[in-house]
């Protein structure tokens, strides 16, 4: 019943009406599809910038470690004291860090996915989809 009563309401329209309220309705679409692609890109940023965040912290941590395992093999040559084993543990726990936070941050990077906003593509096409079904009708 609700769909004859609309039927009823839209017979009484005028074209002009008709058009108005399509140019109106298409305008809002294309208003809340922009904003749906825009929270969609904004989303996929923070996971960019957080895993190039975390990458970039990779590599300062590999950087301190490597002039560690540096100073640890010159400590080794020389000097044959213990110290140059602490410096290696040091070192290669550094490098651990390093391999760790890199993973991450490429899953990071990986999770943040193509920079194109998939939802509101797909919203899009579903929109025109209805479009089309309405005035083959």
């Amino acid at each position: 019943m609700v769909y004859q009563r609309h039927d009823a309401m839209v017979d009484e329209r005028s074209v002009a009406q008709l058009v108005t309220d399509l140019s109106e309705q298409t305008s809002r679409l294309v208003r809340d599809e922009m904003k749906l692609a825009m929270a969609e890109l904004q989303s996929k940023g923070k996971h960019l910038g957080v895993g190039a965040g975390l990458a970039g912290a990779a590599g300062v941590i590999a950087f301190f470690g490597a002039g560690t395992m540096l100073a640890a093999a010159v400590l080794a040559l020389a000097l044959v004291l213990p110290a140059w084993a602490a410096a290696l543990v040091i070192g290669g726990g550094l490098l651990l860090l390093a391999g760790l936070i890199g993973l991450i941050g490429k899953g990071q990077v990986r999770r943040a996915g193509p920079p194109v906003p998939r939802e509101a593509v797909d919203s899009v096409r579903k929109d025109i989809d209805t479009v089309r079904e309405r005035f083959r009708q």
